[in-house]
């Protein structure tokens, strides 16, 4: 089972809000997931990200693996 931290896209048509989650790499993009990790909206001038540092390196340690979006976020944050 590989675990991912990935962005589970939320908000109405035209209007994206994204939720940061830990989810199975096998379930669907919006589908279920194991434990949400924090937000992002793009639509804010900046863009807003709110991340619960702790759960991420958490997760990380235990071997999940950011997608190369969210490891951007990441790293603009000072996260990783």
């Amino acid at each position: 089972m590989a675990v991912k931290i990935r962005l589970r896209r939320m908000g109405a048509k035209k209007s994206p809000f994204y939720r940061v989650v830990v989810a199975d790499s096998r379930y669907p993009r919006d589908g279920r997931f194991i434990e949400q990790l924090g937000t992002y909206n793009p639509l804010t001038e900046p863009a807003t990200v709110e991340v619960d540092a702790e759960l991420v390196k958490k997760w990380i340690a235990n071997g999940a693996q950011p997608t190369d979006t969210v490891k951007r976020l990441l790293k603009n944050k000072g996260i990783i």
